[in-house]
Formats: structure tokens, sequence, C-alpha cells
């Protein structure tokens, strides 16, 4: 029953990734017009590195399709882990109207880690 609770969420979470990684790529999802300022800099400032953005959605993309299939999913919770600080970190400081979610998925992706834990163990040994 866990592992279908498992996959169930990391389908759900992969989905998300992959939309919000494509939509960097494509500009699908309208930008809200009360973004706070502070917010609207941060974009723009991404906007203007040029480099930053398709980083970030390439690694969303990659990350999201790791983290739905199951031999995969401890590389893309890895993989996903800086995103999901700077996500959670964003809604924390800047834009508070978005932190559940990204509490939720931290949750999720950290809970993927944990299941996962035995794998990572050769790499600090």
């Amino acid at each position: 029953m866990k592992q279908k609770i498992i996959f169930g969420l990391s389908l759900l979470t992969g989905l998300m990734l992959i939309n919000a990684g494509l939509n960097k790529f494509l500009n699908y999802i309208p930008v809200p017009e009360d973004l706070p300022e502070n917010m609207k800099k941060i974009n723009d400032a991404f906007m203007e590195i040029g480099w930053l953005l398709p980083l970030v959605g390439a690694e969303e993309i990659l990350g999201g399709i790791l983290f739905i299939i199951p031999k995969t999913r401890a590389l893309g919770a890895l993989v996903i882990l800086p995103v999901m600080v700077g996500i959670l970190l964003t809604h924390i400081i800047i834009m508070p109207a978005g932190l559940g979610m990204a509490i939720v998925l931290m949750a999720i992706n950290l809970w993927v880690i944990y299941e996962n834990r035995e794998k990572y163990l050769p790499m600090i040994r």
C-alpha cells in the first residue's frame, strides 16, 4: 500500500515539475497580475541572465521524469532537491501565497529521499 501511495504522489509531483519546466520554455501559464514587486524583480533578473531559466526548466523536466519512474526516483529526488529548496525559500521570503503547496512538494521529496536512503549510503562511505 505504501508503494502505491509513493507512486501516486511521485507521479503527481513529477507531472507538476515537468509542467513547470515546460512553462519556462513555452510560457503558456499566464503570470498573475497581483505578483509582488520583489517577485517581478526576480523574474526580470531570470530573464536578464538568459541561461538560468532554461537551466532550471531543464532540471525540472529531467527531475520530474526521473521522479515518476520508480527505478530512477531516488536520483530524481536528488536532482530536484536544489530547485525545491529554491521554491520553498521563495515562498517563505517573498510570496507566501504558494507556501502550502511548496511545503507539500518538499515533504514528498524528503519522504522519497528518506525511503531511498540505502541507495545513497555508497556515495558517502
